[in-house]
This record gives C-alpha cells, sequence and structure tokens, in this order.
C-alpha cells in the first residue's frame, strides 16, 4: 500500500482491486471505475496514478471535456501526444496515422481500426522504454472515435506494456459501458465510513448541523467535503421530511453561492471557461483562451478552479461547477461570452461557428453560411449527426425562406443517411416548400425499415414527373438515386424499365452527377447488358467523387461489387466503414459493413465475415433497418451453406424469403433461390440444387436484372451437370460467353471457363487448365478449390492418377483451411478412391494438439458439436473447424470412422518411455 492511502475512507475494497490492475498486465490491463458524480471516482484516479508512479510507470493522463464530445479524435490526442517522439520508431504509415490524428499532418482523418493498431504499436515502442499508466477522468466525454479506438487498445494493450484506469459516470451512457474492461463500482460511502469522513472535513459543525450534512449528503464523499463550507447558510428541512432536491441540484446550488460571491470579472472568466470546454488540470490546453482569462485567483481561492502544480494548467474543481456557472449566467451573459469565445478562434472553423451559432438571436446569413460550412467538414470526416444539427441551426439563422428551406433539406437529406430517419421526417416537413423532401425522406424510411420496394417506386416516380429538374438539379439527383437503391432491392425487370427511363430523362452523361447515377444503373441492374467497361469507369467516377460526400463513395463501391472488384477498393472500404460509424451516417456504415462482408465472403476470410455479420445485425437492431437485417442474414445463411451447416443456412434462407417475397423484394428471393442451391450442392442433392438455379434464371438464358443470374453461374451449371442435365449445362456455359461475361469480371471470367470445362465431354482438361490460369483464380479461393476439386474426378476418371492427387490435394488444403466440409470431404474421398495414402498427411494420433485430441474423443462417443463446446467451452463452429483439421491427420473422410482411427492409433503407439 502506498503512503497517503489513509486518506481515502471506506475505499479499501476499491484500491485494493486497483493495485492487481498496476500488477503485472493480465488479460484485465485497464479497469473502469464507475459511479455517480461525486463519489470519489477522481480521488481513486489520483491514488492510482500516486502508485503508478510509485511503481515506476510512465504515467499518461487525460480527461474527457463534454464541449469536445462531438469533435473526432479529441480526446485522443491528450493520450497520443506525449507519446508521439516515440513514433520515430514506427513504420511510416503508422507513424502518419498518428501525426494526422493529433493535427502534425495534413490529410483526411483516418479510420478508427487504423488509429487503434498504430496506437498500439506506438505503446509498444514507448514501453520499450519504460512501461506506460493511463490514466482518463471523465471518459464518458470522449467523442465516439477516440471511445472506440481506447476501447479497442485497452482490451489489447497488457500484451505490449500498457495498463491504466479511466472513470466513467454512472448516469451519461458512453461507448466504455459495453467495452469488455473490469468494472469497480464506486458508490455512496456507507453511514459509519461517512461519519468518518465527515468528522475529518466538518469537526467543527455542530450536532444540528453535522446531521443536516450526513443527511443532504447520502454518503456522497464530494458532499461531505464540500457542505461543511457553508453548512451555516445550508438551511434544515423541517422535521421528518426529507430534502426536496435530488443531490447533484443541492452540489450546484452551493457552487452557485461561491460563485455569486466572486467579483464580476471573475464570473466572466469562470464562465468563459465553461463555455469554452475547460474541464479538469489534465484536459487539453487552450491557448487563446487562458491568455483570455483574467485574475483568477479569486476563484482559486474559493474552491471551483484548481492548478495543476507541475504544468499549472487551470481546472475546475467539478464537473458540477462548471454546469452551476453556465446555469446561474442570463441568456444574455451567455450570448455575449459565446461571442468574445468566437472571436478568439478565427482559424478554427467548428469552434467559431459553435460559439457564433450560440450567439446569435436573430437570422445572420453571415453564421449561418459558417455553421454550413463547418456542417460540410464534419460530414467529411463522418460526423454526419453533428451536420445534422449545425445545419438546423443554420436553417434557423437564415434570411431568406429559400435558405432555410434549402437548409432543412440538407439536413433532413444527412439525417436520413445517418439513420436518423425519424428526425429526417421531421426536419423535411419543417422545410414547408415542396414535398418531395418529404418525399425522400418518407420512402427511405418505408424502404429501409420495413422493406416497401412497390409504394416507394411509384412515389418517387411520381414526384420525378412533377418536378423542373433545370430548376433543382439537387433534389432529381436525389430523386434518381433512391430510384436507383429501390429498384436494386426490387430487382424486377419492370420496375427497371421504367427507372432506366427516368435515369436516361434526367441524367446528362457529360455531367459528374449524371454520369455517376448512370454508372449506378448499369452496375446495379442489368450488368449483363450494360456492365462491359463498367470497371475503368467505376476507377474514373472514383476519382472525381466528392470527398464532401461520403455517400457518393458508398454507392460506388456497390457497384464495385458487382463488377467483383471490392478487392481493388479494399483499403477504400476499410477507411470509411471506421469513419462512418455511429457518430457518423450510420445508414452508409450499414451498407458498407454489408460490402465488407461480402467482400471477406469472395476472399475466403469467412470467419471474419461471420463477425462482421453479427456486427451489422446488432446495429440493423439498434437502428430499426429490417431490410439490412435480413440482407445481413441471407449473407451469413450463404457462409453457413457453404460450410455445410445446412441447419442455419434453411433457417436463415426460411426467415429471409418469408420477410421478402411478400414484399416483393426480388434481391432477397433470388438470393434466397442462390442459398437453397448452395445448400443442395453442399448436400450432394443435384436435383434440388437443379431446381433451386431454374427459379433464378431459365438454362442458357441470363435474366435480365437478376443481380444472380451471372453470380450463380458456375453453381447453375455444376448442378445441371450433376443431376443429369448435360444438355441444359453445356447451353448455359456457352450463353455466359455468348453474354461476355468473362469480359465483365475477373472473377466471372473464372467462372464462365470453369463452367465450359464442367459442362466439356473432350476438351475438359485444357479447359480446367485455361480457368485456373486465369488472374481470377488468386482472388477467390472457394471456386478455385471447387473447381479444382472437380478437375481431379475428372483426371481420376480419365485414369489420369498422379495428376488427379496433385489437383485433389491442393483442393482438400484450400477447403479445409476455408472449413468448406463437404467439399473437402469430397476431396478426400476421390483421393482415396485415387489411391492416396493419407496416413502420410499426418502422424495420425500422434499429430494431434492436445485441444484436438480432446475434441476427437468426444466427437467418437457420438457427441454433437454442440455438446463438445459446451464440455469444452467453445463453439459448435470452432468445434467444427477443428474437426475438418482432424480428419485428415487420421486418415478419414467422415465423423462415424472416429472411433476405428483413435483404436488403431492407440494400438499403434508405443508405450510411454520407449
Amino acid at each position: 500500500m502506498a503512503q497517503g492511502e489513509h486518506r481515502l475512507i471506506g475505499r479499501q475494497e476499491e484500491l485494493a482491486r486497483l493495485e492487481r490492475v498496476l500488477a503485472v498486465p493480465t488479460h484485465h490491463a485497464f479497469a473502469v471505475l464507475r459511479g455517480e458524480a461525486g463519489t470519489g471516482k477522481s480521488a481513486l484516479l489520483q491514488m492510482a496514478v500516486a502508485l503508478a508512479g510509485e511503481a515506476g510507470l510512465r504515467v499518461v493522463v487525460a480527461s474527457g471535456v463534454e464541449a469536445e464530445s462531438e469533435l473526432p479524435f479529441a480526446g485522443l490526442h491528450q493520450l497520443l501526444l506525449p507519446l508521439l517522439p516515440y513514433g520515430a520508431q514506427l513504420p511510416g504509415a503508422s507513424r502518419a496515422v498518428l501525426e494526422q490524428v493529433t493535427g502534425l499532418r495534413a490529410g483526411a482523418a483516418p479510420g478508427v481500426a487504423e488509429v487503434a493498431g498504430a496506437m498500439l504499436s506506438l505503446i509498444a515502442a514507448a514501453a520499450d522504454d519504460r512501461q506506460l499508466f493511463f490514466a482518463v477522468d471523465d471518459a464518458h466525454w470522449f467523442d465516439s472515435e477516440s471511445a472506440r479506438v481506447c476501447t479497442f487498445v485497452m482490451r489489447r494493450a497488457g500484451a505490449v506494456g500498457g495498463r491504466g484506469v479511466i472513470t466513467v459516470r454512472a448516469d451519461v451512457p458512453s461507448v466504455f459501458d459495453d467495452a469488455g474492461l473490469e468494472e469497480i463500482e464506486v458508490g455512496s460511502l456507507g453511514e459509519e465510513d461517512a461519519a468518518a469522513l465527515l468528522e475529518r472535513t466538518g469537526g467543527h459543525l455542530d450536532p444540528a448541523a453535522r446531521e443536516r450534512v450526513l443527511h443532504g449528503a447520502e454518503g456522497n464523499p464530494l458532499a461531505l467535503i464540500e457542505l461543511p463550507k457553508t453548512a451555516g447558510r445550508v438551511p434544515a428541512a423541517p422535521a421528518g421530511q426529507a430534502s426536496p432536491l435530488p443531490l447533484t441540484r443541492r452540489l450546484e446550488s452551493l457552487y452557485g453561492n461561491r460563485i455569486s460571491e466572486l467579483t464580476p470579472s471573475a464570473q466572466e472568466s469562470l464562465l468563459l471557461a465553461a463555455l469554452d470546454g475547460l474541464s479538469s488540470v489534465a484536459g487539453p490546453r487552450r491557448p487563446a483562451l487562458e491568455r483570455r482569462l483574467g485574475d483568477v485567483d479569486e476563484a482559486i481561492g474559493r474552491g471551483l478552479l484548481v492548478v495543476d502544480p507541475v504544468s499549472s494548467q487551470l481546472g475546475f474543481r467539478h464537473p458540477l461547477v462548471r454546469s452551476a456557472v453556465v446555469q446561474l449566467a442570463t441568456p444574455n451573459r451567455r450570448r455575449a461570452a459565446h461571442a468574445e469565445l468566437a472571436a478568439l478562434y478565427p482559424d478554427d472553423q467548428e469552434r467559431r461557428a459553435r460559439h457564433l451559432a450560440e450567439a446569435t438571436v436573430d437570422p445572420d446569413e453571415k453564421v449561418a453560411a459558417l455553421l454550413e460550412q463547418a456542417a460540410e467538414a464534419a460530414t467529411r470526416r463522418g460526423a454526419s449527426s453533428v451536420a445534422v444539427s449545425w445545419l438546423e441551426r443554420a436553417a434557423q439563422l437564415s434570411e431568406r425562406p429559400d435558405q432555410r428551406s434549402r437548409r432543412l433539406a440538407e439536413a433532413a437529406f444527412v439525417a436520413g443517411q445517418s439513420a436518423q430517419l425519424e428526425r429526417a421526417q421531421q426536419l423535411s416537413e419543417s422545410a414547408g416548400t415542396a414535398d418531395t423532401d418529404v418525399i425522400i425522406a418518407e420512402c427511405y424510411a418505408a424502404l429501409y425499415q420495413d422493406g416497401e420496394v412497390r409504394t416507394t417506386h411509384r412515389k418517387v416516380v411520381a414526384a420525378l414527373e412533377r418536378l423542373d429538374s433545370l430548376r433543382d438539379k439537387p433534389t432529381a439527383e436525389r430523386l434518381i438515386n433512391l430510384l436507383l437503391v429501390i429498384s436494386l432491392f426490387a430487382a424486377d425487370s419492370a420496375t427497371w424499365t421504367i427507372t432506366e427511363s427516368c435515369v436516361d430523362r434526367f441524367c446528362d452523361p457529360a455531367d459528374p452527377t449524371g454520369s455517376a447515377s448512370l454508372l449506378y444503373r448499369d452496375t446495379w441492374g442489368d450488368v449483363v447488358r450494360r456492365g462491359v467497361g463498367g470497371l475503368e469507369r467505376l476507377r474514373r467516377q472514383f476519382v472525381r467523387a466528392s470527398s464532401d460526400r461520403p455517400w457518393e463513395a458508398m454507392r460506388l463501391l456497390v457497384g464495385a461489387y458487382y463488377l467483383d472488384a471490392l478487392d481493388e477498393f479494399r483499403s477504400l472500404l476499410t477507411r470509411l466503414v471506421a469513419r462512418e460509424g455511429e457518430a457518423g451516417a450510420a445508414g452508409n456504415a450499414m451498407t458498407l459493413l454489408q460490402l465488407v462482408m461480402l467482400d471477406h465472403m469472395g476472399a475466403g476470410r469467412w470467419a471474419d465475415a461471420e463477425q462482421t455479420g453479427r456486427r451489422g445485425l446488432e446495429m440493423t437492431a439498434r437502428h430499426g433497418y429490417a431490410l439490412f437485417a435480413h440482407q445481413f442474414r441471407a449473407f451469413l445463411a450463404m457462409v453457413a451453406a457453404c460450410r455445410g451447416d445446412s441447419d442455419t443456412a434453411d433457417g436463415h434462407r426460411r426467415a429471409v424469403e418469408a420477410w421478402a417475397r411478400p414484399r416483393g423484394i426480388g434481391y432477397l428471393t433470388q438470393y434466397a433461390d442462390a442459398l437453397g442451391m448452395m445448400a443442395a450442392l453442399a448436400r450432394s442433392d443435384y436435383a434440388i440444387a437443379y431446381r433451386f438455379a431454374t427459379n433464378i434464371t431459365a438454362p442458357g438464358e441470363f435474366a435480365a436484372h437478376s443481380q444472380q443470374a451471372p453470380r450463380t453461374l458456375l453453381d447453375f451449371v455444376e448442378a445441371a451437370v450433376r443431376s443429369g442435365h448435360l444438355d441444359e449445362g453445356r447451353r448455359h456455359a456457352q450463353a455466359a460467353l455468348a453474354a461476355g461475361l468473362p469480359a465483365l469480371s475477373p472473377r466471372l471470367a473464372l467462372v464462365s471457363a470453369a463452367a465450359q470445362a464442367m459442362a466439356a465431354q473432350e476438351d475438359a482438361p485444357s479447359l480446367y487448365e485455361h480457368a485456373l490460369a486465369l488472374p481470377g483464380a488468386a482472388l477467390f479461393p472457394f471456386e478455385t478449390a471447387r473447381i479444382r476439386l472437380a478437375y481431379g474426378e475428372r483426371l481420376r476418371r480419365d485414369h489420369e492418377t498422379r495428376a488427379a492427387r496433385e489437383q485433389l490435394e491442393e483442393a482438400l488444403r484450400v477447403l479445409t483451411d476455408l472449413g468448406a466440409l463437404p467439399w473437402a470431404e469430397r476431396a478426400q474421398a476421390e483421393l482415396a478412391a485415387a489411391g492416396a495414402a493419407f496416413g502420410a498427411r499426418g502422424e495420425g494420433w500422434q499429430s494431434l494438439t492436445v485441444q484436438e485430441r480432446q475434441i476427437a474423443q468426444l466427437a467418437a462417443t457420438g457427441l454433437t458439436n454442440k455438446e463438445i463446446g459446451a464440455k469444452l467451452f467453445l463453439s459448435p463452429r470452432t468445434v467444427s473447424s477443428h474437426l475438418y483439421r482432424i480428419f485428415p491427420k487420421l486418415g478419414i473422410t467422415s465423423r462415424a470412422a472416429l472411433r476405428d482411427a483413435l483404436d488403431a492409433d492407440t494400438r499403434a503407439a508405443p508405450p510411454d518411455g520407449a
């Protein structure tokens, strides 16, 4: 125990837990001190800092500031700046990320994932010199980006030499509420401890005053320290009556008495500090504010401000002081202070705009324009929620009705992109001019929340018919892009025909905006007939895309998916997902997460895809986006189908189809058919697979405006050939060439060539070799492994045993790594038929890890994956993945052979010590 610990009464348990955090870092290298205001969290944090110093750790302190809670990465600055000298040891990319976040390098704000990785590297570099201890007070006021970086880093920092303690208010929701960190609840003191603390701070009080303080404080340490200073002015409550005010009101009233006793000059300085977000002494320095503040000795003497003895930095004694300062000031005084603060920041666009907005009462076009510019800057960095508030305030300050309506419409549009659909509708209705903005907001809500494609399509088309596109180009653009989104989900030729007519009418190919909408039409709709040359157009459009409009990049990435080109834009996709999070455009973020999941699926990163899918489902539930929820369910079902988990796949597929089919959401009903086909292929039920295939498109055709028709080419042909519909399979493969599918994307070139080989009677080997030599073979591991499996099967039937084994062994390796159990088992069976000696792949029982042995033994007794997982504290999916790797080591192809394989290996094993 450190010296001075006796100063904290009634906190022995909390201190003991803090000491464990300060010991050698374990899984819980960070702890959260959580409690109501005034319970002593900051005092415990200060004790932890003292203990860390005595232990020889380097201490990094920071403090959340409410006024900066909407400024991305503002909180993180405080943690990074003291450690930046160690950035010289990091790779250039990591160093650049840290310099961008801290404002030392120009450029767009990096994503949360990039910053978190760079920060962990920085901690590791600094810890090589001396282990680190981070102390963050009022972390609940950290901006969303800083908080998400911190939760990621704090869960992992123990492994690289970092540990720490943060404090959060129990009554203020924050990202740290579900961060998975060790929680230390800091509650009120018990009666005995409260009396002991009051004995120290209020020993001079008479019994009646002492009783009033104990009753009013209710065990709150800060109140027990502060109330005795003015106990003579605290009126006693009537006998038998409780205090009519909550504790926080009492404390603010107490501080208010001290504030009102200050000179007008001192009160003015306190108000400026409070309105500009000055917090504790650990908060960020504000040189301009510090230069403006007058004599603060009076406030320091009355215990309202404190001074850091090392840095001489000012801070409020407690957040309640800051609240009391603002509440006691009259509206006119607050407005005057905001105006003065705005003048202090001529070069800080957002801070200046915020203060001017608060200082202005009557319409002022200059202030409104400045707020609109600040909103654009906020949108660029992903803070769309902040942008909505500033645009709404800009509308209130607009001098002309048309400017007010325009800004409200813009606020409504940005609100819709940030998943604030109800607010978007309210803002649209407030615009008060045309009903078009209301229609846009209503249709987005109806589409995303209820999956309504028929009614929304009719409403948007009608709105376009009434619109004068020459006079209202931005509105026409928004209607067209909404119509394209609706048509994407309808996936119906009749719907798309009307949409294409509207696009042709309103979109000028020579105009950048018009060319973008034309590209969406050609890649989202009938990509088979319109998509040739799309990738080059997509690259050009990405160059033109405005950084002020992140939804443009999101729409282009959707087009990239339909051209199988997400891998080319993966880094951009990763940055956008990190940026367009909860603090920004949540609607965009959910779409981007779908694209990340689809990219993971295509690249064979199925575990990552599942994790992303679960994250997406959580977001859709939080925001009520039923349409996106069913998309994520469909994608999760596809991963399950590829793994052979038919129960999970079929459960998701039935739920998706039951929701989508009555609503006419062709995107999802077609995907459900693709799911049914994949699950049937996994079961080797080729007749059922072929039935699902023909639900999507007829043999030899690629139905117009069907996204799944070209995407399921390989599945269709395999189902046809293996179900005895060889002519139909051959016709479909030939139709792919005639339609020009190989020119659309590397993946379609790969599967088109493979489809020719599967359906061929004579030249199959050379066709397979051609397919496997294409660039797409390296990009899509599942498709390539299936092609190798089919090729190996053909070679074995042609008695080319050695060549067959080469293809089958590579297919087995990839399919096993992917976790595609049905196809892996098929490859093993083919290898066995080709005379492969499976024992050579491993050393049987001796080659298994300890955990693999446990799983194998339990599986051999007949337990299911779920039952095994329950015994070993693993997920059923993890158990399944282990079994995929166990089978080839034991030279078996099925679960049923496990017991015999284990018995044989046990008999063959030499005795211990031999």
